[in-house]
């Protein structure tokens, strides 16, 4: 059997790297002069580097590794899938029973009258899905014109151009632009955009433009809304509380589906099962992938209604992947998710972690270039800033601070995202007390060290 162990120097396997791979959302040419820090074991909520650095992973690898690494029984339900059927399509009227069992337990789990399952390889190509799906829906209805979808500026959908284009990032439209019929309004980003407003007023106004987008389009028009629960990729941004039930009152008054993208906050992160629950949201459609299988299989879907999934069923939908409901994929998706029932790490969130980490992020705004601090559930973010009263921005481009700190939390073996100049945690959800004193400790100290170097060079200002 090839496998490439840590017996290699990790200079040569950064050369390797270097030469041959070619890293998402990076500058490759700089990546590689300054060389990629090579992962080789994951346990639990640790991992361990080529120089053999034990880091505290506080992002769940991509938001996904729910239940930890380093789980044996998914890879000993993976090899008996494989040895029993490695793989088999659901196409041209087929199916098996990995699929069929996790597509039932997916509807056992989710809000009443979400009962079915459209099956994909990630959360990019569920919301690819997802654009057909609604637009075939109106179609069958007899409102073929009923094409639009309105998303949010700053949302994360996935990086497919179906997915990227749902999103509201103009980095990814910048690189190949997006699919026509696509638009989007403001986020309910208050700490960044309320000014003067109150975060609730703040939250009734972003929602409004939802409605007033509808009638400037024209409700004929308008097919469905996306949204995250919490905004994941854009900064862990957590709407204010008028803002969900504004915009559940708009979808249901003029009728358009509503999507929930639970790519993120799906399988526990919140609190709840999903973040539709945590939220009040009532969606026709919810986006899953990441948590579903902790990471350990690439593996996807789409939640359907009873409804919408009727009127899909009168007719053909001409849409599928190779890999819809890969037998592999979804028998070890299953696996994860009799772990996080048997184990009731959902209830470890909600009782335990959360209430534990809660009190230790909330202090970190003692901290004085931390303005804001945001945790539901195991998502959190802190705002930075050189101006706590006025919520002000550093003189340094937008994300220069932010990486900055970034760069100290990876230093000091720490794994804490930056998005601009907030910083996000969404640690695995088996995370322990002892284990968030470490997270905060070394969340303190890269701080500490940020702020000191930001002094220094006369950018705290």
């Amino acid at each position: 059997m090839n496998k490439i162990t840590n017996h290699m120097p990790t200079a040569e396997l950064q050369a390797l790297d270097a030469a041959h791979h070619m890293h998402p959302f990076t500058a490759n040419g700089a990546l590689g002069k300054k060389g990629a820090r090579i992962m080789t074991q994951g346990k639990g909520v640790w991992l361990t580097d080529s120089e053999g650095n034990k880091i505290i992973d506080g992002m769940a690898g991509l938001w996904c590794v729910n239940i930890g690494y380093g789980r044996p029984e998914l890879g000993e339900v993976a090899k008996r899938q494989m040895d029993e059927l490695s793989y088999y399509n659901t196409f041209f009227q087929t199916s098996h029973v990995p699929a069929i069992a996790l597509a039932a337990k997916i509807a056992e789990l989710a809000p009443e009258g979400m009962n079915h399952v459209f099956f994909a390889g990630s959360g990019s190509e569920a919301n690819d899905t997802n654009i057909r799906l609604v637009r075939r829906y109106w179609d069958i209805k007899g409102q073929p014109e009923k094409r639009v979808i309105i998303a949010r500026t700053n949302g994360y959908h996935g990086s497919t151009i179906g997915g990227g284009s749902l999103g509201g990032m103009s980095g990814i439209h910048a690189h190949g632009g997006k699919l026509a019929g696509i638009v989007h309004i403001g986020e309910p980003n208050w700490w960044e955009q309320g000014g003067d407003m109150t975060p609730e007023d703040f939250g009734l106004m972003r929602a409004q433009e939802l409605e007033k987008m509808i009638l400037n389009l024209g409700v004929e028009n308008v097919a469905a809304f996306i949204g995250e629960p919490i905004q994941g990729a854009g900064g862990v941004i957590v709407p204010p509380s008028t803002y969900w039930p504004e915009i559940q009152r708009i979808v249901d008054k003029y009728g358009i589906l509503l999507i929930a993208d639970e790519v993120i906050t799906g399988f526990g992160r919140t609190g709840n099962w999903f973040g539709s629950q945590t939220f009040g949201i009532k969606p026709h459609i919810m986006t899953i992938a990441k948590g579903l299988s902790s990471g350990y299989q690439p593996i996807g879907g789409s939640i359907v209604c009873d409804e919408v999934a009727a009127v899909i069923g009168t007719d053909e939908f001409n849409h599928g992947y190779t890999y819809s409901g890969h037998p592999v994929a979804a028998a070890v998706a299953l696996e994860n998710l009799r772990i996080m029932q048997e184990e009731k790490i959902v209830e470890h969130v909600r009782d335990v972690a959360h209430p534990y980490l809660a009190t230790k992020w909330a202090g970190l705004t003692e901290h004085p270039m931390v303005g804001e601090a945001k945790l539901v559930g195991l998502m959190g973010s802190i705002a930075l800033t050189p101006n706590k009263a006025t919520r002000a921005k550093f003189a340094a481009e937008t994300g220069t601070v932010g990486y900055r700190c970034r760069e100290r939390c990876f230093a000091n073996n720490l794994i804490m995202r930056h998005v601009g100049d907030r910083m996000i945690i969404a640690p695995p959800l088996v995370i322990k007390p002892e284990e968030i004193d470490v997270l905060i400790e070394r969340a303190w100290k890269s701080l500490d060290e940020c702020y000191a170097g930001l002094k220094a060079d006369g950018l705290f200002k």
